[in-house]
């Protein structure tokens, strides 16, 4: 019987959790993607503490107009500006198993914009 679009997607973030990991130094970047929002945050996984998080449902971004895309790379400068304030500069980038395509890119290109390397 064949795996479901979750089973899959499950399987593949099993997958890359086992090669990236967040540490004080360099944190890790987690993002989720649902069909209407989209949620991000840095998390160090040796402590297990979320350093700064950020989403689609944050108040001066659900306001904001544009494609799914475009909210997608307001989050990633918002998460961006957070983590700079927080401290952390360089990040490890986990997808979640869903592809480096479209939004979690999008997402990823904002993070970029607001100075955090990855």
């Amino acid at each position: 019987m064949a795996l479901t679009k979750n089973q899959r997607r499950l399987r593949i973030k099993n997958r890359i959790r086992k090669v990236v990991s967040g540490t004080e130094a360099r944190p890790r970047l987690a993002v989720f993607r649902s069909n209407k929002e989209i949620y991000a945050q840095i998390i160090d996984d040796v402590t297990g503490n979320t350093i700064s998080a950020a989403s689609s449902r944050d108040k001066d971004i659900s306001s904001a107009k544009g494609t799914k895309s475009d909210i997608a790379t307001l989050v990633g400068k918002s998460l961006g500006e957070k983590a700079l304030k927080a401290g952390v500069e360089t990040i490890a980038f986990d997808r979640g198993g869903y592809q480096y395509h479209g939004r979690v890119k999008s997402l990823a290109e904002g993070a970029r914009e607001a100075g955090l390397k990855f």
